[in-house]
């Protein structure tokens, strides 16, 4: 009889560290844009209070596997001492179906999402950058610089919240694991002016940063912007910039582009590429030095599935989880 392996948040931290997420999520990138994998649009389902749920199944052809994320965005949580974003993998048999493995996803997420911005910005970002800016110091701002750090000799970087206090909780908190200096700032604009790297990841519904305030030659990653109404960056921001995606159709849907797109502000056709055909080599990335590149991010249901993929690899090496008979 066949077992289905259950792993909770504590087993996938002793499974997945960045180094690998980073690995596995730059491949997936190169297979996507191969054509050797299948990934249907998100399935939004929206709750009051600007809370939801998303179901983004997928599947990869190398390694063969497949299975979706059940994730959830509910802004209120850290009142209730929750997490607002919270998810839950299923990984199943492509060949027949049966629930190999349940595992908690709200950790891979984190690290699947920042090493997607670490494997755009090594690809688009200049190679000299060592200035970072992290506009937002949310649950998953830690992995955001943990894979800027792990690809760029960064010697500093500055920290905004919406709340004083939580930038410098936040600079507090990651002094040690970053093994850099960190700053908070008391304004976006002290925050990314002279900045190499920015990223954003906040639930912001208006432009947060201004064209002026961006240097010749930074680079963007835009994170937080992840669904229908979000927006970080100016418009003119993307006018100007080579903008590259993870995905066209969920960036125009959801992504930073979202919102320009449905004003009329940006065009789809002015999308430089997607990261997949940069990695590639078919689009070149970054033209010359004063470039600005913006990487839209929204999220890969494949990097999930991959990644989720390889916990379990590791799990079943380690013996870690715990098997149960899910399926008469």
């Amino acid at each position: 009889m066949r077992t289905t392996l259950i792993l909770t948040h504590r087993d996938v931290a002793r499974l997945l560290e960045m180094p690998t997420a980073i690995r596995v999520v730059r491949a997936c990138f190169k297979a996507q844009a191969r054509g050797e994998t299948t990934m249907p649009p998100k399935l939004y389902l929206p709750l009051p209070h600007q809370s939801d749920f998303r179901a983004m199944p997928a599947a990869l052809r190398h390694p063969a596997c497949c299975g979706v994320k059940w994730v959830n965005v509910h802004p209120r949580n850290p009142a209730k001492g929750l997490p607002t974003v919270m998810a839950v993998i299923v990984l199943n048999d492509p060949q027949t179906g049966f629930p190999v493995a349940i595992m908690d996803g709200l950790l891979l997420t984190r690290l699947r999402t920042g090493a997607a911005s670490g494997v755009a910005a090594k690809a688009l970002a200049r190679p000299e950058s060592r200035i970072a800016a992290l506009i937002g110091c949310g649950a998953q701002a830690p992995a955001q610089l943990l894979a800027l750090r792990h690809l760029f000799r960064l010697t500093e970087v500055r920290v905004w919240g919406r709340r004083p206090e939580e930038a410098a909780r936040f600079c507090r908190r990651m002094r040690r694991p970053l093994g850099v200096p960190l700053r908070p700032a008391a304004t976006v604009k002290q925050c990314v002016e002279g900045a190499d790297l920015i990223t954003t990841i906040t639930p912001s519904r208006r432009p947060l940063i201004r064209r002026e305030w961006v240097k010749p030659g930074a680079h963007i990653n835009a994170v937080g912007a992840d669904a229908p109404g979000k927006q970080e960056l100016d418009p003119r921001i993307l006018r100007q910039a080579l903008v590259v995606v993870d995905e066209r159709r969920q960036a125009i849907h959801g992504g930073e582009i979202n919102v320009p797109v449905s004003r009329g502000l940006f065009r789809p056709s002015r999308i430089h590429a997607t990261l997949g055909d940069v990695l590639l080599g078919r689009t070149p990335g970054r033209r010359k030095a004063a470039d600005v590149t913006v990487f839209d991010s929204t999220g890969l249901a494949i990097h999930d599935i991959a990644l989720g993929y390889a916990i379990l690899r590791q799990a079943l090496r380690r013996r870690l989880g715990r098997a149960i008979r899910l399926v008469i």
